[in-house]
């Protein structure tokens, strides 16, 4: 009986098997690897230690209400949509997000305040309304924030930044630009109102910087705004991470939760996979960490001699703030609190003075300034019907200063404080209205996220710190390892964390080269 071989069916005998890739961490960061490893052709498993994908951008669900743990805006939609493209989808079919108009209020303590918005003409009306001698400063200064996007995000922020020759190539342009001068003093050149120099400066918050140290390309911030307008995603940005881990399930990649990562192996070289803290050993030809990168080099790689970031060069980095974040519900509230948006930016008595204290001096100030978060005006779904949800952020010392914060101590004694900063200021009989309540501390940070001294946004993006001088995204201590997320290139912040895998996809060989590699 004469037999017929499928030619098809013989060539798939002798495939190469699907080369593994393994990321560690179900961050943003993470999930954007994953998404475009398997576009690259490559089975993934993606090993997390929480319960659920989205790291920073997870949520925890109390008492009907959802409380969006960490970044609540998106800024340019683009670096998601690209990143869907690049899997051969539309982020449009996936995630609804919302144009928020305005994006937020700013307010001071002498009752004065500026809200911040796409439109160019309302925004000239609240600098005249506010400051009317420095509107032809605050153009300057946008104009000046457009150059530096150019370069900033364009350029810089979507390539490779490892080789010392990137950094020489680009030091005439950041010369050029004063890359040397602080973001506020960048601000202060162009305007003379101490509460516009605020607004203008104050966005490296945001991604973990003091805006007197960190350096004036961040002046860039103004024009994503401007440029692509601040959204919200129905749903929270877990909504964000839900879809993307969807994309990676339809891909037939696997994602592990409760699946912690002890150690990166290394053998004669090269990266050849991680091992569990449960001991359990999975091999791999790519190894991707989305955790803080100085959790990966100084315990995942703790291990292997380190020759660029070693214990000793960790120590002597600076490390972006700490936060203190209460989560809250409230009762019978929708209608209530009219004048309070989805953002609001709370000032309090000193800007410059309660920096030093949170970044240089490491002391917990008595007074504060809030980032108050209120998705339920965009989002009804985030509360019970007629409640609200709400979230109040401080910024506050990292774990990792001489005398460090006992927040177990104080934890309690300073959220009431934070409440009663909000009832005097924004939201007047707010105690009578308190249901479920949840509060993160840098030390919540430091035990949940693995994150070096409690940090909000891994390492300061100080300019010594940033493009070059951060941890590359293709790793010198073993080929076949790469890093991504908040404390590698381009930095913290939602864009650069999808970033940094747009930067690992130009790093990293396509699955069907590996084996020739």
């Amino acid at each position: 009986m004469l037999t017929v071989v499928d030619p098809d069916q013989k060539a798939r005998a002798f495939q190469v098997p699907q080369p593994h890739a393994v990321v560690i961490g179900a961050g943003l960061g993470g999930l954007a690897s994953a998404m475009r490893l398997g576009a690259k052709g490559y089975r993934v498993t993606v090993l997390d230690r929480l319960d659920g994908p989205g790291g920073r951008g997870s949520a925890i669900r109390q008492g009907g209400h959802r409380f969006d743990l960490g970044p609540t805006i998106v800024t340019v939609p683009q670096v998601f949509q690209d990143l869907w493209a690049a899997c051969g989808l539309r982020f449009e079919d996936d995630v609804d997000l919302r144009p928020l108009d305005p994006y937020y209020e700013i307010r001071w303590p002498d009752g004065s305040h500026f809200t911040v918005r796409q439109d160019h003409e309302a925004m000239r009306a609240e600098v005249m309304r506010l400051a009317p001698n420095d509107i032809k400063g605050y153009e300057k200064f946008l104009k000046d924030s457009e150059t530096r996007y150019r370069v900033g995000f364009e350029d810089l922020g979507r390539r490779p930044m490892h080789r010392l020759a990137d950094l020489i190539k680009v030091l005439p342009t950041f010369a050029r630009l004063r890359a040397d001068r602080s973001i506020h003093d960048h601000a202060a050149g162009c305007v003379k109102d101490e509460r516009l120099r605020m607004a203008l400066s104050f966005h490296p918050l945001f991604i973990g910087g003091d805006p007197f140290h960190v350096t004036s390309i961040y002046a860039l911030v103004s024009h994503l705004e401007k440029a692509f307008g601040v959204h919200y995603a129905m749903g929270g940005v877990e909504a964000i991470a839900k879809a993307m881990a969807g994309v990676i399930a339809a891909q037939g990649g696997l994602i592990r939760q409760k699946a912690q990562v002890d150690e990166i192996r290394i053998q004669n070289g090269r990266a050849r996979g991680v091992t569990l803290t449960s001991g359990e050993m999975i091999e791999a030809d790519v190894t991707v960490s989305n955790a803080d990168a100085g959790h990966t080099y100084d315990h995942l790689l703790r291990k292997h001699k380190r020759r660029r970031w070693t214990a000793p060069r960790l120590k002597r980095t600076r490390w972006s703030m700490g936060l203190f974040v209460w989560y809250f519900g409230t009762k019978g509230t929708r209608g209530m609190w009219p004048d309070v948006g989805h953002h609001t930016i709370l000032n309090g008595p000193r800007y410059k003075g309660l920096l030093e204290d949170i970044f240089l001096n490491g002391k917990l100030s008595d007074d504060m300034s809030l980032y108050i978060h209120r998705p339920t005006v965009t989002d009804p779904s985030a509360a019970p019907d007629g409640d609200d949800t709400f979230y109040a952020l401080s910024p506050v010392p990292h774990l990792g200063h001489d005398a460090p914060v006992d927040w177990n101590a104080m934890a309690e004694t300073y959220r009431q404080k934070v409440q009663d900063v909000l009832e005097r200021d924004v939201l007047p009989g707010l105690g009578k209205t308190l249901t479920e309540q949840l509060v993160f501390t840098p030390e919540t940070f430091r035990d949940r996220y693995l994150s070096p001294h409690g940090a909000g946004f891994s390492i300061e993006p100080r300019i010594l710190q940033s493009a070059f001088f951060r941890p590359h995204n293709v790793s010198e201590e073993a080929k076949g390892l790469y890093l991504v997320g908040a404390g590698t290139h381009p930095g913290a912040g939602l864009p650069g964390v999808i970033g940094s895998a747009e930067v690992l996809d130009q790093l990293i060989p396509d699955a069907e080269t590996v084996g020739q590699a």
